[in-house]
């Protein structure tokens, strides 16, 4: 509970009626959710706008309203506050309300297309190895120290982002790491948030169904870095062209790295295998369980954040080198058959070609590549035909499927896909919309030594048609397909 006027605090107010004084006792965007004293603030979303459901909120108890257009009707008893942007209100309310809770954490956030999720899982296990209080905020799931909390966005809405944040304050953890996507950073879900620290990974093809043009998107990733205070730093990875356009215009200690240019932070790929990588980081020898050039630049920007918060380099690399990817990220799945079995997220073209690459980087001999991918439905059409093109070009064998179709036909998906595939490789693909026969097929079609990547899902344990989830594991599917076939 709280008082309207410090919820208030540092909210644009364009006019604003009623008690000022008002004790607050929840706030909320959610009519569904109003209860006698809530606030309710009038979002407009995608699919719904908020100032629809202020006569509901107001029936339901809301004794406050925050709106960008005040109703026609204006009810005795009720305080009406007028904003510019109720979004960008709603993340500063939050923040107040729960106490500013980002402001006593050493809280930090990774955007960019891929590497999110390892990065900050990485960073969340190194911590916890370093006997920090800890707390994470992902795509594979949310963690207070041990305690895991389920996870359906990326990143939290603002109510739920603060309220995460507050549970950790309390919980005594001093640091949080974060992924924050494009998505959140345009609907200002992170507005009001303090961070400490914002790393930059890369960014390519993806969510254009959204931002519409590739320039939106890098605009909506560059506000991490724009809205950064003096005391924060900012990491960026200056292979990627856009590395250092981020850095432009922040008020932080800007700061790269890199594993081919000149940077703050360089390493260098030494080996690389199925077993895991070797890697000169900073001048300093050191082996990794992880895989792949791509997780060399997540190492390299886990090192470069935990050096900049102050860690001892040579403990970093000593605990890094002890901990394993995050879920679903290049995870080998094993089995009774002797094939290599392999379930990833790539879900855009640069990710999947980046786990292709390195599985073609890590064959000794005659061994097949088999790929089973699919596209989401409901989502950027653009990337499919490329999709299909990448999993093509670099496999001997390719089955298109399923991935969650969401609303749309799969079939129509997977036709979408197919524009991508060129007449020389029609006879390497296999159409098989049913997700589960796709991965079937896969292992049927693999002989001792092989190498099967399942692409798209990787940690999800679901499918998603027609607005339903059904139960769904890569992981569990595949294994229990290659036992099968191995017995």
């Amino acid at each position: 509970m709280a008082e309207l006027r410090d919820i208030l605090y540092k909210v644009s107010l364009i006019s604003a009626s009623g008690d000022m004084q008002r004790e607050i006792k929840s706030v909320t965007f959610d009519s569904r959710e109003v209860g006698k004293g809530s606030l309710f603030v009038a979002v407009r979303g995608t699919q719904v706008d908020g100032h629809d459901y202020i006569d509901k909120a107001i029936e339901a108890g809301a004794e406050t309203i925050v709106c960008e257009e005040l109703p026609e009707d204006i009810i005795d008893g009720v305080t009406y506050v007028a904003v510019q942007n109720t979004a960008a209100a709603l993340g500063l309310i939050a923040s107040n309300f729960y106490g500013n809770p980002s402001s006593k954490l050493k809280l930090v956030g990774i955007t960019g297309t891929n590497g999110k999720t390892t990065i900050a899982t990485l960073l969340f296990d190194l911590y916890k190895k370093l006997g920090f209080p800890v707390g994470l905020i992902s795509t594979v799931q949310n963690q207070i120290n041990d305690k895991v909390i389920p996870s359906s966005h990326t990143t939290p809405d603002a109510l739920r982002l603060n309220e995460l944040l507050a549970q950790m304050v309390e919980s005594g953890c001093e640091l949080c790491f974060m992924e924050v996507s494009s998505h959140a950073l345009e609907q200002h879900r992170v507005e009001g948030v303090s961070f400490k620290g914002a790393v930059f990974t890369n960014i390519s093809h993806d969510h254009l169904d959204y931002h519409k043009t590739f320039e939106a998107y890098i605009k909506a990733k560059k506000k991490l870095f724009d809205g950064l205070g003096a005391q924060a730093f900012a990491l960026s990875n200056v292979d990627d062209k856009r590395g250092r356009v981020m850095l432009q215009n922040t008020k932080a200690e800007k700061n790269t790295y890199a594993l081919k240019t000149v940077a703050n932070f360089k390493s260098k790929l030494v080996s690389n295998t199925i077993q895991g990588i070797e890697m000169e980081i900073d001048g300093k020898n050191a082996w990794f369980r992880l895989i792949g050039d791509f997780n060399a630049y997540n190492l390299t920007a886990v090192f470069a954040t935990a050096v900049l918060l102050g860690e001892d380099a040579d403990e970093v690399l000593q605990q890094l080198s002890l901990l394993e990817g995050a879920p679903g990220r290049f995870e080998q799945v094993t089995s009774d058959a002797k094939i290599t079995a392999i379930v990833d997220y790539a879900h855009t073209p640069d990710a999947l070609k980046n786990v292709l690459e390195t599985i073609n980087e890590l064959r000794t001999g005659n061994e097949q590549v088999i790929t089973v991918v699919g596209c989401g439905g409901n989502r950027d059409k653009t990337k499919r035909p490329l999709m299909a093109s990448i999993a093509c070009g670099l496999s001997d064998k390719v089955v298109l499927t399923s991935d969650n179709p969401r609303h749309e036909d799969p079939m129509a998906i997977i036709k979408d896909m197919q524009e991508g595939v060129s007449p020389v490789d029609y006879k390497k693909t296999v159409v098989l919309a049913d997700r589960e026969e796709a991965i079937k097929t896969a292992c049927l079609l693999a002989t001792e030594g092989d190498i099967i990547l399942v692409a798209g899902k990787g940690h999800e344990t679901y499918q998603e048609v027609k607005g339903v989830k059904h139960q769904f594991d890569d992981k569990e599917v595949l294994r229990r397909m290659l036992n099968l076939f191995a017995n």
